[in-house]
């Protein structure tokens, strides 16, 4: 997709609109936002806005910097998709071979598939279809997660099977939802995806990631491991309550805390810490098609970065209208309706959500965008040739609070860019 010829810039204006919205976001650390990062790039890895405001957690004092580091959760999954991506345009893994999953994944081939019984029970069943490298990497393997589904909740509860218990990939052998190809369900198929790269090339996925990722493109202080030092840079977890308030709270990741990574499980799905200063830089690599404009290093492929932005699930054209339905209260809300809300085409590419059509925020054509379970989101439009980030640490997800913020930073952004 071609982007303008001038990289967009910002100007000193909505640069003050921004702080002037982060700020007031952040104004009572018990009620808003403790502390928020927000950064803004283009195709040139221009740093357009780079903004951190509040403290690092909703008890304490320190104030929150674009040096501190955030738990970006499912953000996670494009640095494993573009690790994957890799290994696709070396011939080492193919996106259709289910005999290449059976292969290096055969914990998969034994899954069922799991529904709700007459009592109120579970019921197993074979399945029929096999799983692809592609069903993995666009939520269509029949993988979900349990705090977004009643009945893995219940199975996960009963089998003692945890998601973020990151000890081995044991955690992730929840039963299927629904034939491979035939539905959308947003799960831990990116996980395994991880558990097939590291099992095709002998690395662990972090040390593939940092190795041809992350060091190629000069992101900094970033991955799945880190140093004591890096650890001081956290910002904490931060919990609201029913009643709006704000806690901070142990946080999922215990291993990392402790630095206890002998029995660490790498995952895919949500097992990065970064900055978003520095998250950008791979954002930027897209927008560049695959090649960092500040080092000149090729990560990706136009072509294969085009592939990725190709919608996955056009029989699936309305997946984000059924919303995602919360079986963990502590861990997200209900989602009604993914953004953007309405009636305007979605799809989904190799990781990422897709929004056909602009969007109300400005948003060009074919954008891809995600986000992280601590309330984190990014987006890459190509059309308009930007990309951003916003990041909190704030549980349960999809926080009114931070919501809000994302759609307003995005809003001046686009307001300045004539866009809307």
């Amino acid at each position: 997709m071609p982007v303008p010829n001038t990289p967009p810039i910002l100007s000193e204006k909505a640069i003050e609109s921004l702080k002037k919205v982060i700020d007031q976001s952040v104004q009572n650390p018990k009620k808003d936002i403790p502390g928020v990062s927000v950064a803004i790039t283009n195709s040139k890895g221009d740093d357009l806005f780079s903004y951190a405001k509040g403290v690092t957690g909703a008890d304490n004092t320190d104030e929150i910097t674009t040096d501190s580091i955030f738990w970006i959760a499912s953000c996670t999954k494009l640095l494993a998709s573009i690790a994957l991506m890799q290994l696709v345009e070396q011939g080492k893994v193919d996106l259709d071979s289910s005999e290449q999953i059976e292969k290096y994944i055969p914990e998969l081939t034994r899954l069922p598939i799991v529904s709700h019984d007459n009592e109120d029970g579970l019921n197993l069943k074979p399945r029929k279809n096999k799983i692809t490298l592609r069903h993995l990497l666009s939520h269509t393997s029949g993988l979900g997660y349990s705090f977004f589904s009643d009945i893995l909740k219940k199975y996960a509860n009963f089998f003692h099977v945890d998601e973020f218990d990151v000890s081995s990939e044991r955690e992730l052998l929840l039963p299927l939802l629904f034939e491979p190809g035939t539905n959308w369900s947003y799960g831990v198929g990116i996980d395994w995806a991880g558990v097939l790269l590291q099992r095709v090339t002998g690395q662990t996925l972090n040390d593939y990631i940092v190795e041809h990722i992350l060091d190629p493109l000069g992101v900094e202080e970033t991955g799945m491991e880190p140093e004591e030092t890096l650890r001081k840079k956290f910002v904490q977890m931060n919990v609201r309550d029913k009643n709006g308030e704000l806690s901070t709270t142990d946080h999922i990741y215990k291993k990392v805390l402790k630095g206890d990574y002998q029995t660490l499980f790498h995952s895919g799905g949500a097992g990065v810490f970064s900055k978003p200063k520095e998250y950008i830089k791979v954002l930027a690599t897209i927008l560049n098609d695959g090649v960092s404009p500040k080092t000149g290093k090729q990560i990706l492929k136009k072509e294969t970065i085009d592939l990725m932005f190709s919608n996955q699930i056009e029989k699936f054209p309305n997946f984000g209208r059924a919303g995602i339905k919360s079986s963990d209260d502590f861990l997200t809300n209900s989602i009604a309706d993914i953004y953007p809300q309405g009636d305007l085409p979605q799809g989904w590419g190799l990781s990422m959500f897709l929004n056909l059509h602009e969007t109300s925020t400005g948003r060009g054509n074919n954008s891809g965008w995600w986000c992280g379970l601590a309330n984190l989101f990014w987006w890459i439009d190509r059309e308009h040739d930007i990309a951003g980030f916003v990041g909190a640490q704030i549980l349960p997800f999809a926080d009114i609070k931070v919501m809000t913020l994302w759609a307003q930073v995005e809003q001046e952004i686009y307001k300045d860019l004539g866009k809307i």
